[in-house]
């Protein structure tokens, strides 16, 4: 919902500084016109209607190519994929976006929805973890590009969860190894752990396993030195 309403902010905003405050205004429209066909995607997608919003702004992309609406109905397609959950969809509309557009001033917004995109789809710690792996990469490329934008603060939040995600799998890994007395794979787990995801609040856990499982290897040497 917050990222639903995140997108909604956006188009308000974006929309305003185009057109200004009263661009609608009160006066009827003719239904063909760029605004019109675009007023009809934007009150769709207020409405949750993302079909039919998506619709509305390919009219206005491939009818008005030349409006300065078609750039706004662009990413009003992405948001609209995205707050309908259809990631991958979104993931290529705010990719086509941001390759279309290198100087845009909205691309710390796409970097961050493509980073949202993988974000949404991470597996829980038991599962792959290439989403959570791609939303990492993702994050992190908007932080190092844009280090200052408010895009990236909130990135900073998502990244650290992303590392925790990521951490909480190779613990389980380990720990699944460390059950079945394979120390030596499960001492690798810990300690890539410890070392690629610190100070995500996993430490005290990690510190914890890493001794235990060098202890445990340590008694097997010594078992087999006594044999």
């Amino acid at each position: 919902m917050c990222s639903r309403r995140l997108n909604i902010i956006l188009i308000t905003v974006i929309v305003a500084m185009v057109y200004g405050c009263g661009w609608w205004g009160t006066k009827p429209m003719s239904l063909n016109t760029p605004e019109a066909i675009y007023k009809n995607g934007y009150d769709a997608y207020h409405k949750e209607n993302y079909k039919k919003a998506i619709e509305s702004f390919q009219r206005v992309q491939e009818e008005y190519p030349l409006s300065k609406l078609a750039i706004l109905a662009e990413l009003g397609i992405a948001d609209s994929h995205f707050s309908n959950e259809e990631y991958g969809e979104a993931e290529i509309a705010y990719e086509d976006f941001m390759n279309l557009h290198p100087t845009n001033e909205n691309l710390p917004y796409i970097m961050y929805q493509i980073g949202m995109c993988h974000y949404k789809q991470m597996s829980d710690i038991d599962r792959d973890q290439s989403e959570s792996l791609k939303a990492k990469e993702a994050f992190g490329n908007l932080i190092t590009r844009y280090p200052s934008s408010k895009f990236s603060f909130m990135g900073e939040k998502r990244l650290r969860e992303c590392k925790k995600r990521l951490g909480e799998h190779e613990l389980y890994v380990g720990h699944f190894y460390f059950v079945q007395e394979k120390y030596k794979a499960a001492l690798r787990r810990f300690e890539t752990a410890a070392r690629e995801y610190a100070n995500v609040g996993l430490d005290y856990r990690l510190n914890y396993l890493i001794d235990e499982t060098k202890k445990r290897i340590a008694e097997e040497e010594i078992k087999k030195q006594e044999e």
